[in-house]
């Protein structure tokens, strides 16, 4: 069953999923309910001429940071100091870049205007937060996301060049600040680095704990 949902700002047990994660439909993207759902393990995706869905996958694709692979190559890479990392010093160009960017299994983009909006508003608030990369002066990898306590949510990371975006993921995923990052989107490029595949009750075990 297929929730449908109202001006308050509630949810149905996460459990309650569809088989392919779908939970409901409706709804806004208010910072209390953002937020609400992200401490629920649930999050909306959906494309630009569909309403709000809310997801919470049986499956949820993670990586725990002290299970972080790097590659020897990557590791001269970050040596060499190629790059510059910053944090919370771009996120609307960020989330601009990463708009610019299909998600999987989609046609266009997924982070709508009003997706923007919403998510820089959570940043505003200080629930979303954002890693640039720098080359030079040109902005050329991050990633952004929303805390969610234990758990940071990524949402969404580019790349211009080669390794920028591994850059921005290693820099985040070594500042201790979290116990486990949500990948969402199963990818090669993460699961070489150590993300893989846990249950939904054991993503719910650490970000209510």
């Amino acid at each position: 069953m297929i929730f449908r949902l109202d001006e308050r700002i509630i949810f149905p047990d996460p459990q309650l999923a569809e088989p392919d994660g779908l939970l409901a439909v409706g709804g806004d993207l208010s910072y209390q309910r953002l937020l609400l759902a992200y401490e629920n393990g649930i999050f909306p995706w959906y494309s630009e001429e569909e309403p709000i869905l809310w997801y919470s996958p049986h499956e949820r694709f993670v990586l725990y940071p002290h299970q972080l692979k790097i590659s020897k190559s990557m590791r001269q890479v970050l040596r060499s100091q190629k790059f510059k990392v910053t944090v919370n010093k771009a996120f609307a160009q960020v989330i601009e870049a990463c708009s610019a960017v299909p998600r999987a299994g989609q046609d266009g983009t997924w982070i709508t205007d009003d997706m923007k909006q919403a998510y820089v508003a959570l940043h505003q608030m200080g629930h979303a937060h954002s890693y640039e990369v720098w080359e030079a002066d040109e902005l050329v990898g991050g990633l952004y996301g929303v805390d969610a306590g234990r758990v940071f949510c990524g949402e969404s990371m580019f790349s211009k060049v080669s390794n920028a975006s591994k850059t921005a993921l290693i820099t985040f995923a070594t500042s201790g600040l979290y116990q486990l990052i949500d990948c969402q989107v199963h990818t090669e490029h993460l699961e070489s680095m150590g993300a893989r595949f846990i249950s939904r009750e054991e993503y719910l075990n650490v970000l209510q704990v």
